[in-house]
């Protein structure tokens, strides 16, 4: 395949790493995440004064994280500004329309910041690995898919990939924790089982996702999530460096004085009150 204008190309492949730091205790990971809360709240008050679009793609191997980072993203902004979109499988319908189709509805609006956990790369990754798409189709997809992005980017649209990559042994610890947790185990479904079963393949998929698809326009970045702790620290500091917001101007708040009885009595009337066992 011909090589796009724009394409960067790294010497190091995502499964290249140095020896790891020792994994991040609690206390020093809470005190810095409660900071970048704050950032996030920062961020989401600029996105809604200037009416910014921002659009950040979570893709990656099956346990590397991108539901436990994309939760401690939002938990501390409103979802009417970050929004979550996780596409179940296409309907039949759905599957006899173009393949992006059901993806642009989701495209942010002004003021919005819209999260895809998993995304139209499906194509490029679990849809190819099993087969629910034909060789051709994946090959059209990332010939294509960089054209779509720059448009995307060029409407003003700040676009932000991440593939978060696991290690074989860590991916087998946290598979075993859903089996055996069951807070968890809706978490394991078949595809997972399956997609285990071919890491290799799913490297294949990867190694020619990034190829084709990382521009200069809509670069990947990769983060490696063996350390979840870490992991989530440094996507959501990077991040918050991918976007030139300023911090708005803090407002000066006073709660007012709360309105007299003018009257009001209690009811006293019998109340449905809950259990109190704790």
């Amino acid at each position: 395949m011909a090589k796009k204008s724009g394409k960067k190309h790294r010497a190091k492949e995502p499964g290249d790493t140095a020896a790891p730091p020792a994994r991040m205790k609690t206390k020093p990971y809470e005190k810095e995440m409660r900071r970048l809360h704050g950032e996030l709240v920062a961020l989401q008050e600029w996105v809604k004064a200037t009416g910014a679009r921002i659009c950040i793609v979570f893709e990656g191997r099956d346990t590397a994280g991108k539901g436990g980072t994309i939760k401690r993203i939002t938990e501390r902004v409103s979802p009417r500004v970050f929004r979550i979109v996780a596409l179940p499988a296409p309907s039949d319908r759905e599957k006899s329309q173009m393949f992006l189709q059901r993806y642009v509805p989701h495209f942010p609006a002004a003021g919005e910041v819209v999260i895809f956990d998993r995304s139209w790369y499906n194509r490029a990754g679990v849809e190819r690995v099993m087969g629910f798409c034909t060789p051709e189709q994946t090959a059209n997809f990332l010939e294509v898919i960089p054209s779509v992005e720059k448009q995307m980017v060029d409407s003003g649209i700040i676009l932000i990939k991440y593939w978060l990559e696991v290690g074989p042994d860590e991916q087998t610890r946290r598979l075993e924790s859903r089996i055996n947790d069951p807070r968890k185990i809706w978490k394991l479904s078949d595809m997972d089982l399956l997609s285990y079963s071919r890491w290799f393949d799913y490297s294949r998929a990867r190694d020619d996702m990034l190829r084709e698809t990382d521009t200069s326009w809509a670069p990947w970045f990769v983060a490696h999530t063996d350390d979840k702790k870490r992991g989530r620290l440094n996507i959501i500091s990077h991040m918050l460096g991918q976007v030139p917001y300023e911090p708005l101007p803090g407002k000066a708040v006073k709660l007012p004085k709360r309105q007299k009885a003018s009257g009001y009595r209690d009811p006293n009337r019998r109340l449905n009150l809950i259990p109190t066992p704790f």
